[in-house]
């Protein structure tokens, strides 16, 4: 094989394509530390309101909004270890395959599928559906009807766009981010200008500890959750730990420096609002910077929601567009149906790994609700970040002499993995339906696994039926992706 070429429907590849070792990209450490900046999202315009309803207080909902930094900041240090030691693309997935092996792999690749990705896409196009409605219904909430409309038709554009053009997808990304960094600079400039002024009441720790009802340990737990949400993308550092040049010195400055900064904003950010609006008022609020724009911004209020509008908008295309990365590396496992692995002709873009992502998302937006969607996703994040550390545990346990350019501390893990347990376990006691409900549905991967993974021996008639129907619906304008490595070649070439 010499060049890579379309020939007969069929995408011809090079052997240096199928080890990435002729395209791949270097990333040194300030490109490296930009792409941390994908940690600030479109949560922090919508878990400020769920974290102090949970937390009690403005003084103890900024204590979880530091304290929930810090655990990401533990969490990414060991995720560079295993990034390190295990270098392969995938994240949580593949670090869990290799040590664990194929079931736990499988169940984790599953709930992503079915319950992160749609669930976190489902959030943040409510939330762009509720930030763009609420000026025109100043006096009371959007209509249920009209938020899920708006949010539907935002998902189908986006899984279209993602779906007839990568160039498309990554220029919306570029250009989307702007708004997140214009909205969040905003709202802390301004804040401190209201606390330069001597608006702060609600921060004054006279009033900032004054409970509303003395929270319990599972409240305090569930707002842990809440505040989890806007950090979440603290691993995505890890899905490209292979392309950084001298990971061992880049790694952990990046996770010093990012995580804390991220940590700064978030938490500027809420005192921010404090300066303007009372507890009572951000928890009445559907859309917190919306009315604190409204309350400081005067005739130029309509800024915020058009800022958060285009955050949100560009948060959804990102997840519709990393999505498909997980997929790919689930099909390379074989843990995932051979159609989910197959790409455009022409344009490169994994269009039925896109179109399930889209339906399972329009499904659960339809039947669920912001906060309890968040706390329901968290959940099983959290419940995969743990596995996945207790695998470095075990992984120093099995294979003690296995080379590891990152070694931590090993009270570094146990802490997290105590945290870890403490949060769970008091979630599942405060909010065992909704909890409870993301554990059921990644245990029904349990039985999929076995009959379609694990079990090797099939009747040939289900082969034949399945083959036929993939090259009867799909052969003209798809193909199959080798690996997951020439997808990212391709995005890098696009």
């Amino acid at each position: 094989l010499q060049e890579g070429r379309l020939h007969h429907n069929v995408i011809i590849y090079t052997k240096r394509d199928f080890n990435g070792s002729a395209t791949r990209n270097k990333i040194n450490f300030f490109n490296f530390f930009m792409s941390s900046g994908n940690i600030i999202g479109s949560g922090i315009f919508i878990s400020p309101k769920g974290v102090l309803e949970h937390a009690g207080s403005v003084g103890l909902s900024l204590i979880v909004w530091v304290c929930g930094g810090g655990i990401c900041t533990l969490g990414s240090m060991c995720y560079a270890e295993l990034g390190v030691t295990i270098p392969k693309s995938g994240g949580d997935y593949s670090y869990v395959t290799e040590i664990f092996g194929g079931l736990v792999g499988f169940l984790l690749l599953w709930s992503a599928v079915l319950i992160m990705y749609p669930t976190t896409l489902a959030v943040i196009a409510l939330t762009f559906s509720n930030y763009v409605l609420q000026p025109a219904f100043p006096n009371c909430l959007p209509p249920f009807i009209a938020t899920r409309l708006l949010a539907t038709i935002c998902i189908l554009f986006l899984t279209w766009v993602n779906c007839s053009s990568v160039r498309w997808a990554t220029r919306i990304q570029d250009v989307f981010t702007i708004g997140k960094l214009l909205a969040l600079v905003l709202i802390i400039v301004v804040g401190l200008v209201q606390i330069c002024r001597g608006f702060y009441d609600a921060l004054r720790p006279s009033t900032a500890f004054e409970f509303r009802e003395e929270p319990s340990v599972g409240q305090i737990a569930l707002a842990f959750l809440q505040a989890s949400f806007a950090y979440s993308g603290w691993n995505f550092l890890n899905y490209v730990t292979e392309e950084v040049v001298e990971p061992r010195k880049n790694l952990p400055r990046a996770i010093f420096i990012s995580i804390p900064l991220v940590t700064l904003v978030y938490t500027m950010t809420n005192i921010a609002y404090f300066s303007s609006m009372t507890p009572q008022e951000l928890l009445a609020s559907n859309a917190v910077a919306v009315t604190f724009g409204e309350k400081l911004l005067g005739q130029f209020s309509w800024v915020m929601p058009i800022s958060v509008a285009l955050s949100t908008f560009g948060g959804i295309n990102g997840y519709l567009f990393t999505s498909s990365r997980l997929c790919f590396s689930g099909a390379r496992e074989g843990h995932l149906p051979y159609l989910l692995a197959m790409i455009h002709l022409k344009n490169c873009t994994p269009i039925p790994a896109l179109l399930v992502c889209c339906i399972a998302t329009i499904f659960i937006l339809c039947i669920g609700e912001t906060h309890n969607l968040i706390n329901y996703v968290s959940f099983i994040n959290y419940l995969s970040y743990g596995v996945t550390i207790a695998g470095l545990l075990y992984l120093r346990k099995k294979r003690p002499n296995l080379v590891r350019p990152i070694k931590v501390n090993l009270l570094i893990p146990i802490s997290y993995l105590i945290f870890w347990a403490v949060l769970l376990g008091f979630s599942l006691y405060s909010e065992p339906v909704v909890c409870g409900l993301g554990m059921v549905i990644m245990l029904t991967g349990v039985p999929v696994y076995f009959v379609g993974v694990h079990w090797k021996n099939k009747p040939k008639w289900i082969y034949q039926v399945v083959g036929k129907q993939q090259t009867h619906h799909f052969t003209p304008w798809l193909t199959r992706a080798a690996t997951n490595d020439f997808f990212h070649n391709q995005l890098i070439d696009q």
